[in-house]
């Protein structure tokens, strides 16, 4: 038993340790993050919302509707790509744009992209190419965004002289997968990212970003061929920041819990499908997901389970302490995005142990060939 041996005792003591810095990183991390105000100036820039839409007749409406509600925007533009929907995505955006005329309507075929793109990559490229707006704020067809979001965004991409800002927006769950792993999102950063470094610094390494919303200078993402750069990128948010940083430019990652939300999967066979589609591509291959793997259980289920079975009275007390620790970094993101606190995030044991399984099934589908999303493989090149 892993409790019961010299080996478990260390991996007990091990992942108390790295539990306890990560939490006191937290602390630290949130101090510096970044909280876009959202009493700024006007925006005077000319700023295009784009939209990528796929199937989305149950969100699409209200995520439009939430845009052109913006105030302080008056160069407000915006754009919705209808990417081949089968459902009344497009009907349902021009209803809308009838009645507003900064809301245009993009027909994007049925095809498949063209060879080297995946599908989103393809569909926002399509986009930054309809508008010659100076700032460009891609946004998903499930987000709904607060009347302010872009103002602040506007505010703090000049003030700060940045390049990219990318706002996490609130994290909405409902199901008991999707609570245990949707506060994962934020939490995996604002825990382990040095964001006073990653801010200053143009290492690619040092990025995270969430393609729910991304607000960028339109001279700088031209600059790197905009979306081209990250053709075939299944996390092409990320890739965007590293092909930013890689040109010198200055990115930023921010708490956007009030500026947006967004339930990013509805039920648990939509959260299984959702990463699985991607988190094979999260850690640069089998090598680095299997370590992150490794860390994450020896740092947050180890110490869990050495608190509970351990025959040992002092590695019990240790795997308490490495649990509370856990508990702490988890509470702390939670206490500054609005998100649950009791019971969920007493659960970080097991969001864990849900990360890493579902990061192995992704590799899993990946291997097989079998990920897919809305209907078109997750492979570049593969026929939809």
């Amino acid at each position: 038993m892993v409790t019961s041996t010299t080996t478990g005792r260390g991996l007990v003591w091990v992942g108390t340790a790295g539990a306890v810095a990560i939490a006191a990183h937290t602390a630290v991390n949130l101090a510096f993050l970044r909280t876009p105000g959202v009493d700024g100036p006007q925006a005077n820039d000319r700023v295009a919302v784009l939209i990528p839409a796929r199937d989305e007749a149950s969100h699409i409406e209200a995520t439009v509707r939430s845009v052109l509600a913006q105030q302080g925007v008056p160069g407000l533009s915006v754009l919705v790509l209808d990417d081949g929907s089968t459902d009344q995505t497009a009907d349902i955006v021009r209803r809308v744009a009838d009645d507003d005329s900064r809301l245009r309507l993009i027909e994007g075929g049925h095809g498949a992209p063209p060879p080297g793109w995946l599908g989103k990559p393809w569909a926002c490229a399509r986009l930054a190419e309809a508008t010659d707006a100076d700032l460009l704020c891609f946004v998903d067809a499930d987000v709904i965004v607060h009347p302010h979001t872009v103002r602040a965004l506007a505010s703090q991409l000049r003030t700060g002289a940045f390049a990219l800002v990318a706002p996490y927006p609130f994290q909405a769950a409902v199901t008991w997968l999707e609570r245990l792993v949707q506060p994962l999102v934020t939490w995996s950063w604002v825990a382990t990212m040095p964001l006073r470094w990653a801010e200053t610094s143009t290492r690619p390494s040092l990025s995270a970003a969430n393609g729910q919303i991304l607000f960028l200078d339109a001279e700088a993402y031209r600059s790197i061929g905009g979306h081209a750069a990250v053709r075939d990128n299944v996390l092409e948010d990320i890739g965007l920041m590293r092909a930013l940083k890689s040109a010198g430019f200055r990115t930023v990652t921010a708490d956007g819990s009030h500026l947006a939300e967004c339930r990013m999967y509805d039920g648990a066979g939509a959260v299984v499908d959702g990463y699985a589609k991607s988190l094979w591509a999260a850690f640069g291959g089998p090598a680095g997901s299997l370590a992150v793997a490794i860390v994450l259980s020896t740092c947050y289920v180890a110490p869990a389970v050495g608190a509970v079975v351990a025959r040992n009275r002092r590695t019990r007390a240790v795997g308490a302490i490495g649990y509370a620790a856990g508990v702490a970094s988890r509470a702390l993101v939670a206490r500054r995005t609005g998100e649950r606190l009791v019971p969920d995030a007493l659960a970080q044991p097991a969001s864990i142990a849900a990360f890493v399984a579902l990061t192995g099934i992704s590799w899993r589908r990946h291997r097989r060939g079998a990920n897919a999303w809305k209907g078109r493989p997750v492979v570049v090149g593969a026929t939809p």
